[in-house]
């Protein structure tokens, strides 16, 4: 077992916030535990995978290792009672792509993988260029202060999904909104109620509330899609068949809300959290500027960096082990993306930014048939974003302290106050 203050520290979304608090969590238990059971307060017992390996070996087998049969990300024990108890037994407030198993998973992910292959992605280069500059002419109209994160991190991919969505521009800031309330729900700055959540019960109805806000949403959007189809995915959506039938209506609203949040959230996130690392690192600031083929590097490292997504549960369908220990039929497991993503076995220096790390095997958009579906766009939105702003941006440093949001599932900076000069 892990020792007590350790498990607590990898379910603590002010840990998260601290940056350094989890990091030394994870170091030690790369070193000490690697693989082994944490019962933080309040929680199940679960398998706490910190290596890079193990986590792609659990990746890898996904019909050993289930996302579906319990919670797939991180909750309580009360938690888990009441969401049951308000989906009639289900451990799921939705059931996205992410909850899925086979054969749900793979067709229904098969719905809309064409829409981001990268040769498709393609057409949609110069739009994404467009919206690119548009930001780098705000960046610049700001003058010489910005908060990089609010000011132009968070709202460019937001733009990009909404537009392949279908979301009309006026809509962006209630999208934006609900996603922070969503991933931000433990953040008294972010959450619904904007103060502390003591209790698992008010959480759980903050989280209902917004989902239920989305489905609302969601639901118009797809009656006006059913009627009125357009080339955009809301349409895919709203008029896709799964084995000769429409998507069921959890189904249809779950991918609708997975896509209109980690669309954006996650690229936002890894945006703000590279500048961040410009900003304190003039040498990597200056080696990039001098040489733009490394952009596609800064890319890579920036998302190793961050790791927006911080874990992903899954569990045994039957008796099995990993690294040779015994996991059982049914036990819970918390894969540790950014513990595998400073893998001192894996990466040289992990705990460096270095853009012109290479191979740089990360597994922040997780391995195998769950790899992230929108993991090319994502690309792609940096790259462009830095093409367009990298040549314009004279000098950058930090004007003010940075801040992490608390959250223990998907976050990163809430706020990058910087300092520049652009041409």
């Amino acid at each position: 077992m892990i020792p007590q203050d350790v498990a607590n520290t990898i379910v603590d979304p002010k840990a998260y916030a601290d940056g350094r608090r989890i990091d030394e969590a994870f170091t030690w238990l790369r070193r000490e535990a690697p693989l082994a059971q944490a019962q933080p307060t309040g929680f199940d017992p679960f398998w706490v995978v910190t290596r890079h390996a193990d986590i792609q070996t659990v990746e890898r087998q996904n019909d050993l290792f289930h996302n579906g049969d319990r919670a797939t990300t991180l909750t309580t024990i009360e938690g888990d009672q009441r969401v049951r108890a308000m989906t009639g037994g289900s451990p799921h407030l939705v059931r996205s792509l992410v909850q899925m198993d086979n054969p749900d998973h793979f067709a229904y992910r098969k719905l809309t993988q064409g829409y981001f292959l990268p040769q498709n992605l393609r057409d949609l280069e110069v739009r994404i260029r467009e919206i690119a500059r548009s930001f780098v002419d705000r960046m610049a109209a700001f003058g010489t202060r910005c908060d990089f994160a609010r000011d132009v991190a968070f709202l460019y991919p937001l733009h990009v999904i909404m537009e392949v969505l279908g979301v009309p521009e006026i809509d962006e800031p209630r999208m934006l909104k609900l996603t922070q309330e969503l991933f931000g729900s433990s953040d008294p700055e972010l959450n619904r109620s904007g103060a502390e959540v003591a209790d698992m019960g008010e959480a759980l109805a903050n989280l209902q509330a917004v989902v239920a806000d989305f489905m609302t949403y969601f639901n118009a959007m797809t009656e006006d899609r059913r009627a009125n189809p357009r080339q955009d995915l809301a349409s895919v959506i709203a008029n896709g068949q799964i084995n000769g039938q429409p998507l069921g209506h959890l189904e249809a609203m779950s991918y609708y809300i997975i896509a209109a949040t980690a669309g954006h959230d996650t690229t936002s996130n890894t945006t703000a959290g590279a500048l961040w690392a410009l900003a304190e690192r003039p040498d990597q600031f200056a080696r990039v500027k001098a040489d733009m083929s490394l952009i596609p590097g800064l890319v890579e490292e920036s998302i190793r960096w961050v790791t927006p997504v911080k874990h992903f549960m899954r569990s045994a369908t039957e008796d099995t082990e990993l690294a040779g220990q015994p996991i059982a039929k049914g036990e819970w497991m918390m894969l540790c993306y950014p513990s595998g993503n400073r893998d001192e076995t894996v990466f040289e220096n992990p705990f460096e930014f270095d853009i012109g790390r290479t191979p740089n095997k990360h597994v922040a958009f997780g391995y195998g048939a769950h790899v992230c579906l929108g993991q090319h766009l994502a690309r792609l939105e940096m790259r462009i974003l830095w093409e367009e702003l990298l040549p314009r941006l004279k000098s950058v440093e930090l004007d003010g302290t940075p801040k992490l949001a608390e959250a223990n599932f998907v976050c990163g900076p809430k706020a990058v106050p910087i300092r520049y000069e652009m041409h």
